[in-house]
């Protein structure tokens, strides 16, 4: 089945295009494009560019998440998890690293340093109501099913 959707991409001479690990992975890595490496201190965050620009198809998004591994080993992940790339966003895909470890992280030119998942997004179309149905749950908020 093939389930591909093509998206424009324009990348900086040099910049290694996201891709997948294996052929059932959902997310593609992303790369950092910097000259240099970057340390970051602990709780330091500091925004990352990929070299990446993008033509989503609309109807269609990009969102940006965390790399398990580096998230379970070095404490590293995205301030705002996950980020959401617009449809008709063109500037550079920059990527918020945050280090939540106790230690400093460097990240290093082409690290790997997160995931792209291209996902769906319907958009709403309000009815206005004057109530709603009933549910199981009601108006039970935070914490409300225990932690059974």
């Amino acid at each position: 089945m093939d389930n591909k959707i093509k998206v424009k991409v324009s990348a900086e001479p040099g910049v290694q295009l996201p891709a997948y690990a294996t052929e059932s992975s959902a997310g593609m890595d992303v790369r950092a494009f910097i000259p240099e490496e970057i340390v970051l201190q602990p709780g330091e965050r500091t925004l990352i560019p990929t070299g990446l620009r993008v033509e989503i198809p609309q109807g269609y998004e990009i969102q940006m998440r965390p790399r398990s591994g580096l998230a379970l080993k070095k404490g590293i992940s995205l301030l705002n998890s996950p980020g959401t790339i617009d449809a008709d966003y063109r500037g550079e895909i920059g990527v918020i690293l945050i280090n939540h470890s106790s230690e400093a992280f460097t990240v290093c030119p082409g690290e790997r340093i997160c995931q792209m998942v291209l996902a769906r997004v319907p958009q709403i179309e309000w009815v206005e109501t004057s109530s709603l149905e009933n549910s199981e749950r009601g108006e039970g908020g935070f914490g409300h099913t225990g932690t059974k």
